[in-house]
């Protein structure tokens, strides 16, 4: 499946893949990639890294905004192939090794199917191997808060209640903030254009992913990287407290 790669700060990259997002951190030829889209992303993923001069075996470490299925599909296959390491919360590792699984299950998309988009988007999940085995084996907690020290030096902020361990990442030299499924700005599902929170079904606990707005909202940034749906420009405290009006 085809990635479209957008660059959208120094050393900065925005990938469109099919429904989903990642992106990418570069130093040199050294990436920092932040999540990895479905298993079905994976052609488009290793595209998108030799499109911005790279390869898999320079990835000094993926980033894991969260262990659902449509950020974590090509995790464990670059771990295994070069030894990259994967890196998520520490409330994230148990569900990257699919310990337990905090994901929208079949029940739900079924009694929601009446609303618009969301078969079709069931659908394309199938299709993208949303459902295939894409456990991590030996997924890491990030180390001590502050700068990664990683190419792109990423902020990990806490950012949970899409899942427990959610995470979005501050870029506070380049004001970026990539944002994973705690703020979007467009999804299949959704009917708004724009900066949003998911359908309520995608969380696993929404008034905590509601109170992680006000989180997003005291970074200072002008470019939201979302998990799902195209860049967003703009005062990212503006766009927070938009999606926490609208989630009301």
């Amino acid at each position: 499946m085809r990635a479209t790669v957008r660059h959208v700060a120094d050393g900065t990259y925005l990938v469109h893949g099919t429904n989903t997002n990642w992106v990418i951190l570069t130093e040199g030829d050294a990436v920092t990639l932040i999540d990895t889209g479905y298993p079905g992303d994976r052609a488009g993923l290793l595209a998108s890294l030799a499109e911005v001069g790279s390869a898999p075996e320079a990835v000094t470490a993926v980033l894991v905004t969260h262990a659902h299925s449509d950020h974590l599909g090509s995790a464990e296959h670059l771990s295994a192939a070069h030894g990259t390491p994967v890196y998520a919360h520490e409330a994230e590792v148990p569900h990257a090794r699919r310990d337990f699984l905090h994901q929208v299950t079949v029940g739900q998309v079924l009694r929601n199917g009446w609303r618009p988009g969301v078969l079709p988007w069931a659908a394309h999940v199938l299709r993208s191997g949303g459902t295939a085995d894409v456990a991590v084996t030996a997924p890491r907690p990030f180390p001590a808060p502050g700068p990664l020290d990683l190419p792109g030096r990423p902020v990990p902020v806490h950012t949970p209640g899409h899942t427990a361990g959610h995470y979005a990442f501050h870029l506070p030299g380049k004001g970026v903030v990539v944002s994973g499924d705690a703020l979007v700005s467009g999804h299949p599902t959704s009917r708004t254009a724009g900066p949003q929170m998911l359908t309520d079904m995608f969380h696993h606990e929404r008034a905590t992913a509601v109170a992680s707005l006000d989180v997003l909202a005291t970074l200072d940034g002008d470019l939201l990287l979302p998990g799902h749906g195209p860049l967003h420009r703009g005062p990212v405290r503006d766009a927070a407290l938009l999606a926490r009006e609208r989630a009301q």
